[in-house]
């Protein structure tokens, strides 16, 4: 059973469409606060030899590149990039990261496409696996970030 109210509201359907309009105005603004122009990324030179250039530099392209197998739950050829002491101590084939020498890193040398002779079979394949290599830029950022200690994040945070 409906209860009868004791009062009607009754609006014109002028007063009806400027409700509408005030609502969807307040709706629009909402949406269009975050659809602003873009503000560039603004891209700031740090030393290599520091965690913010591990961080603005070196990390993206580990991200982009390595993380699929290398990162979270991945750990092919026994090698995670999850810590910073798992991406310097290396899977199966070895110690990845020897600080202050690329040459000696097995990481730079497979990005580099260089041949690599372990010991452990099978051998690891240039890196990253069935991509394509590297840019010569991206090699170098990692090359310097190597070459200046391949400084890392503490561990407890990701790197």
């Amino acid at each position: 059973m409906l209860k009868e109210v004791p009062y009607t509201i009754r609006l014109t359907l002028e007063e009806w469409m400027g409700f509408w309009r005030m609502g969807a105005g307040v709706v629009g603004m909402v949406l269009l606060a975050g659809c602003g122009p873009a503000v560039p990324k603004v891209h700031v030179v740090y030393d290599p030899g520091t965690v913010e250039f591990y961080r603005q530099d070196v990390q993206p392209i580990f991200q982009a590149n390595c993380y699929r197998c290398h990162g979270g739950m991945n750990r092919k050829g026994e090698y995670s990039m999850q810590t910073s002491a798992a991406l310097v101590r290396g899977g199966k084939h070895g110690v990845a990261v020897v600080a202050g020498d690329p040459a000696a890193s097995l990481l730079v040398r497979l990005i580099r496409h260089e041949p690599v002779v372990t010991g452990v079979a099978p051998e690891p394949g240039p890196m990253p696996n069935k991509k394509k290599k590297l840019s010569d830029a991206d090699i170098a950022v990692v090359e310097r970030w190597v070459k200046a200690g391949a400084v890392l994040p503490v561990d407890g945070a990701k790197p």
